[in-house]
């Protein structure tokens, strides 16, 4: 591993997407110099998804790409140094932290504001990334409005799945919710208002084999009934994924507290870590919202704790 290479920074930013460019933005603004590297998809989760409608600001909505393109320009704008680049390996046993990027040029900090995110978790099948942003969607909150008045189905079994289909039954005609064992893993609390819900229909005992479509939009899915061997087609267009998700944490696993899922645990309403001098923001640390908006909100909150900890280095009398 070659770490020749050395430089120091006050405050450095892991991971871009509504969080970590709006901490930019924010720190940018304070002086803080702040370098951003961006990781391996630039912009984040919604750089990989078509129309959003629900960001405030955008009355015609926007595509997400496009909207990640404003942040960074914002955030460029404002005077943050952004990097393509990924942390391969953290040390964050004393202070100045360090960490190593591309594997291969060693960075020194004062801060760190981490703002990984958090992947979906997917089926698996190749015909969810041919059909994703076009019918096939792991965010119901985000992208059930586009289906409104349509049959949709979503796949899971726990709350997250639950409130999904409840969220899409307010939009859409009929919902489908494919369970692949024989019960739910929802709270009872939720199962009573699934039940509830006259235009859902709960299909137990199911396991997803394909998504169907006429190559630009989804028409169907195909389904394996795992008691009776048989396969059946499900006219819908919308299908979600709502099988958890992935915090992109596993690097700082061995010095950051976490849940036993892996999201980055915080301190009350702060940004606060466990490390001093280290915060973290958006899908990282929330395992509830999910939302560009609350990502960008808890950017802020990250920027503004880094910064009110950077001017007060040595005679620290906060407590979180």
């Amino acid at each position: 591993m070659k770490t020749e290479e050395t430089e120091h920074v006050r405050c450095l930013i892991i991971g871009s997407g509504p969080a970590g460019y709006t901490a930019a933005i924010y720190t940018a603004r304070a002086d803080l110099k702040p370098v951003l590297y961006t990781g391996f998809l630039i912009g984040g989760q919604l750089t990989k998804t078509t129309g959003v409608d629900n960001y405030p600001g955008y009355p015609d909505g926007i595509m997400g790409p496009q909207m990640m393109d404003n942040f960074h320009r914002q955030a460029e704008r404002m005077g943050a140094n952004l990097r393509p680049g990924f942390i391969s390996k953290v040390d964050f046993a004393e202070r100045p932290y360090r960490v190593i990027i591309n594997e291969e040029k060693t960075l020194t900090a004062d801060s760190i504001i981490i703002s990984t995110g958090a992947a979906p978790k997917w089926l698996g099948l190749p015909s969810e990334e041919k059909y994703a942003g076009c019918g096939v969607s792991a965010c119901a909150t985000c992208d059930g409005f586009f289906f409104k008045g349509e049959d949709v189905a979503i796949v899971g079994a726990g709350d997250t799945a639950a409130e999904e289909a409840i969220h899409l039954a307010g939009l859409s005609k009929k919902v489908y919710m494919l369970v692949r064992k024989s019960e739910f893993r929802a709270s009872k609390a939720m199962i009573h208002r699934l039940q509830s819900t006259p235009n859902i229909k709960v299909i137990f005992n199911v396991e997803v084999k394909e998504i169907v479509g006429n190559g630009i939009n989804v028409q169907g899915v195909t389904l394996h009934h795992t008691q009776s061997g048989e396969e059946s087609t499900l006219a819908v267009t919308g299908f979600f994924v709502a099988i958890g998700h992935h915090p992109n944490t596993e690097i700082f696993k061995d010095w950051i507290d976490m849940d036993a899922a892996g999201y980055i645990t915080t301190t009350g309403r702060s940004s606060k870590t466990n490390r001093e001098g280290i915060f973290c923001c958006g899908d990282a640390q929330d395992p509830v919202y999910r939302q560009a908006v609350t990502a960008a909100g808890s950017g802020c909150i990250a920027a503004l704790d880094c910064e009110r900890y950077l001017s007060g280095i040595g005679h620290l009398t906060e407590t979180a």
